[in-house]
């Protein structure tokens, strides 16, 4: 049962978003720091330059699959909350809730929490006293595994989250300046590492080594006993484990279609953003890559310190300020990287209260015509990811909560993708009369790529990793108590809304 109770001259939301600044919400969603640092992870997992540029290739086809795919879906139902209202339409209102708690209490605000610390950790580049050993209330423990803490680099990541949560809830047009600012610059940046990769940092030393010999494998992270990249099978599962890392740098694409609601003329310029933003952005990730490996051989780029392989290749271009820059660079990544994940998130828990799904208060808008109490939520949420430090007594060292919970529901996030693009073809026979002003290219074949595709990843993960992948099925899991507990709490309301109005 839906809830349709706002009254009619209630705000509404505001068509403001052209097609540029929707290709920017793509573009600078997905575009965060991990294009700076996980190839060098990839690189030990697969130990050679050419599958390592086949594994991103493969990134590029499920991603793109993914947004022609989605394009359909976002033209037949430019609604705001993505994601969510094509589960509920084409499966179940259980489905799009389970999608919409994973996505509210790990998925978007984990991610959001996650480049806030990663923003914060690279102005510690710059300014030293930014760290996360830097404390002003020291861990306090809860249990041998996990503590609290407030570091300053975690109050600045508190502060970017809650600056650009204010920002957003003064309306459409504030968060989109950010927005289109700030991919600008950080599609500059990215640019600049490639051209600079390929041209100054460019030698035969590492291009030998990489190229010379692309497609042989060296010794690598043994993905299981006796399995290693260097067999056939070996390299198979290397491949599928290392989409962890490139499907989640490229990962959020799809966020523009929980503003489909503000999009101008969404027919037309939501499926074109997909397409465009996510076609632009694994040309990019793959030139990057090329960069990479023509100024670091493959052994360089495995052991780079902290994985920063793009702050070794300014690096060797710019000995004396490359860290500095690089850390420039990715600063601004990051920060329009939040932007954007808390611009859209915000619109999935208003569609879910919208339908009695989550609390009532949220599918309020403000006078600014965005939701405020959402946008409020989904934030302190996300500053309390912040806060939760995990710990390993055999090391001494501090992690953070948030980044366990990423890794766990990577897993989740994927099967959530399998599922929606199966909804365009389970849409197609149970509504084949909808009004479809786009429909997904190459159909039934796209959509069965990604499905083979991502599905063949999720099976490899789950038999391979099923430490960081089976409690990720848990989280989802949880919700479903929930959503019933949620149904049964909203019924009541209603009948006893109708029993009052009978007296």
């Amino acid at each position: 049962m839906k809830v349709h109770d706002i009254q009619k001259d209630a705000p509404a939301f505001h068509r403001g978003l052209g097609l540029f600044d929707s290709v920017m919400i793509v573009v600078g969603v997905m575009i965060g720091s991990g294009i700076f640092i996980v190839s060098a992870e990839m690189s030990r997992q697969i130990g050679s330059a050419g599958w390592l540029l086949i594994a991103w290739a493969l990134t590029g086809v499920l991603t793109i699959s993914g947004a022609l795919a989605y394009g359909e879906l976002a033209a037949m139902m430019p609604q705001a909350g993505g994601m969510y209202i094509y589960l509920r339409e084409a499966f179940s209102p259980l489905w799009g809730f389970l999608y919409g708690w994973t996505l509210l209490t790990v998925i978007q605000t984990g991610t959001i929490a996650a480049v806030a610390i990663a923003f914060a950790r690279f102005t510690g580049v710059l300014l030293p006293s930014i760290s996360e050993s830097h404390y002003l209330v020291a861990p306090i423990h809860i249990s041998s595994h996990y503590a609290w803490s407030l570091s300053t680099a975690q109050v600045l990541a508190i502060a970017v989250i809650a600056l650009l949560t204010l920002a957003n809830s003064c309306g459409l047009q504030y968060g989109k300046i950010v927005q289109n600012i700030f991919t600008i610059a950080k599609t500059g940046a990215l640019l600049a590492v490639i051209v600079l990769g390929m041209t100054v940092g460019a030698n035969s030393a590492a291009i030998h080594a990489n190229f010379e010999h692309a497609w042989v494998t060296q010794p690598s992270i043994s993905m299981a006993a006796g399995l290693a990249a260097t067999t056939a099978a070996g390299l198979f599962v290397a491949i599928c484990i290392s989409q962890t890392g490139s499907l989640f740098s490229a990962d959020s694409w799809h966020d523009i279609t929980f503003v489909a609601a503000e999009v101008r003329n969404p027919h037309r310029n939501l499926p074109l953003a997909l397409v465009i933003g996510a076609s632009s952005v694994i040309l990019l990730y793959l030139l990057a890559n090329v960069a990479y490996l023509c100024t670091l051989p493959l052994p360089a780029m495995q052991h780079v310190a902290d994985d920063r392989v793009a702050t070794a290749v300014l690096r060797v271009v710019y000995p004396r300020f490359g860290a500095g820059m690089m850390a420039a660079a990715i600063m601004i990544s990051t920060f329009g990287t939040v932007n954007a994940l808390t611009l859209a998130g915000a619109r999935a828990s208003y569609a879910m209260a919208n339908d009695g799904l989550f609390l009532r208060i949220s599918r309020r808008l403000n006078s600014a015509g965005v939701p405020g109490w959402a946008l409020l939520i989904q934030g302190c949420w996300s500053v309390l990811l912040v806060l939760p430090r995990t710990y390993n007594p055999a090391t001494g060292q501090y992690g953070n909560l948030y980044s366990n919970l990423l890794d766990y529901v990577i897993s989740a996030a994927l099967m959530f993708y399998i599922l929606t693009i199966a909804g365009v073809i389970r849409l197609r026979k149970t509504r084949p009369d909808a009004e479809r002003p786009y429909k997904t290219w190459g159909y039934p074949f796209v959509p069965a790529l990604y499905i083979l595709g991502a599905s063949t990843i999720l099976i490899v993960l789950l038999l391979y990793r099923p430490t960081t992948t089976w409690p990720g099925f848990g989280i989802v899991v949880l919700g479903v108590p929930v959503y019933f507990l949620v149904c049964l709490s909203r019924d009541r309301q209603a009948n006893a809304g109708k029993s009052e109005g009978k007296i």
